[in-house]
């Protein structure tokens, strides 16, 4: 049986990601997790196959102990694509699962999506206004200009949504990735845009 690591996300709890580990079947393990006492179902961020799952897990623990909600639970706050980055180092084959094996019924999909379009990210969340501009992460060098208080940028001399805008500059510059989040790649004043909603929000906690 394959070794699995996993990162989970759910909209019931934004800014938090899951990182667990299983040896059987990973649709199954993330629909056991959906219980009475938790409002909406997990979502796949990441899986993959690895050599030694307990240990990978155990290493990721430890690398993000400082942003662990409680030492008895896997959940940390952290964004999900630095948990990713660090699992990449380890992973033999990418875990991809379809939404028949994540959701028992269509219903819990359509609860997530909700959940997200309420969710969504706006500069608005986190005071950008339009006309400021925003470097890339992975180059300070490429730049958009937010064009509204939502999450539209002009980019390339185009107006597109601001993870459009990622996905296309990370493929000019050679990232053969088939989608990307704005929030993660884009930054203000040297800090990734996820990272200022979340310093927001764990404040107003």
């Amino acid at each position: 049986m394959a070794e699995i690591v996993y990162v989970l996300i759910n909209e019931a709890m934004p800014g938090l990601v899951k990182i667990g580990m299983t040896t059987s079947d990973l649709g199954q393990r993330i629909r056991s997790l959906y219980t009475s006492g938790v409002p909406l179902a997990f979502e796949l961020f990441f899986a993959c196959e690895v050599a030694n799952a307990a240990f990978v897990e155990k290493q990721l623990h430890e690398a993000f102990g400082d942003h662990r909600v409680s030492k008895s639970r896997e959940f940390f706050r952290i964004a999900p694509e630095r948990v990713k980055a660090a699992l990449l180092i380890a992973t033999l084959k990418e875990v991809k699962l379809n939404d028949a094996e994540i959701f028992e019924t269509p219903e819990q999909k359509t609860e997530v999506e909700l959940a997200k379009r309420r969710a969504r990210f706006t500069f608005a969340m986190i005071g950008v206004q339009p006309g400021t501009e925003l470097q890339l992460e992975k180059d300070n060098n490429v730049t958009c200009k937010t064009v509204d208080d939502k999450n539209r940028v002009e980019f390339n001399g185009d107006t597109t949504s601001l993870s459009d805008a990622a996905l296309q500059a990370l493929k000019a510059a050679g990232y053969n990735w088939p989608t990307a989040s704005g929030p993660w790649e884009w930054t203000y004043k040297g800090k990734r845009l996820d990272e200022i909603r979340r310093e927001i929000e764990e404040s107003a906690d």
